[in-house]
């Protein structure tokens, strides 16, 4: 059991829309073997901050940066979901000798010059939860019942537009050092293996990884929701090993 001030502080971080609280129920899981254990919401994803449709990839990795150094000295174990990856990316590129480990959640390291959304319009401020039918089209809905989706709808908050349109600058190669686990949900790991191979711009940084292991948690792209209680132990295992 992992309960002491000494063990590495976990941060959970969530994908477009969603804020500390869509990881409730992982953390109710997860803290009691691991009471380091924190969700965070990243800039431009608080719907009380009048300045969050202006906020940047950038703004969102100095803030990933400020709660590690509040967790203390010790490097801290990352856990990114989906488009948490842009801003974690950052933070490992900047900083890796303050990640413990990386938990990518149905997600996986950036290539430098990626933009998530190329063509976004300019003048657009802010983007906001596309309808679920054409959201399924993008990401799998799987284990999500009507409760879970009513919350999503509910509590999502539009996605700052310079954070969709920024190319991602990465230059230390160190960051591909950093002990890395990939927690494959609606993609199985061998799949996502082999587009790492055949040059998939998804998945290319995942080739040049050097300390990968690959866990399965079949579900959909959601698994906070869908499978929260083995969400939570497949992240203590990670973070109770060495590395």
């Amino acid at each position: 059991m992992t309960t002491t001030t000494d063990s590495p502080a976990i941060i959970l971080i969530a994908g477009h829309w969603l804020g500390a609280w869509a990881w409730d129920e992982v953390l109710e899981n997860l803290k009691t073997e691991h009471p380091r254990a924190i969700a965070m919401t990243l800039p431009g994803l608080d719907a009380n901050d009048p300045g969050r449709a202006s906020r940047t990839l950038d703004a969102q990795a100095e803030a990933i940066l400020d709660l590690m150094a509040q967790q203390g000295v010790q490097p801290a174990i990352l856990v990114a979901h989906s488009g948490a990856n842009a801003p974690v990316s950052l933070v490992m590129d900047r900083c890796p000798e303050l990640v413990h480990r990386v938990v990518w959640v149905d997600s996986g390291p950036v290539a430098t010059g990626t933009v998530f959304a190329p063509d976004l319009p300019e003048d657009l401020a802010e983007l906001a939860l596309p309808p679920f039918d054409v959201l399924a089209q993008q990401a799998s809905l799987e284990g999500l019942s009507a409760e879970d989706l009513e919350q999503f709808r509910a509590r999502a908050v539009p996605e700052p537009g310079p954070v969709l349109r920024q190319p991602l600058q990465l230059s230390n190669d160190a960051r591909r050092k950093v002990p890395t686990t990939l927690l494959c949900c609606s993609l199985p790991g061998a799949q996502v293996l082999e587009l790492a191979q055949t040059g998939h711009p998804m998945f290319t940084e995942v080739a040049n990884l050097e300390h990968l292991d690959i866990i399965d948690l079949p579900t959909g792209h959601w698994p906070m929701w869908s499978r929260p209680r083995d969400l939570a132990k497949a992240i203590g295992a990670q973070a109770s090993r060495g590395n």
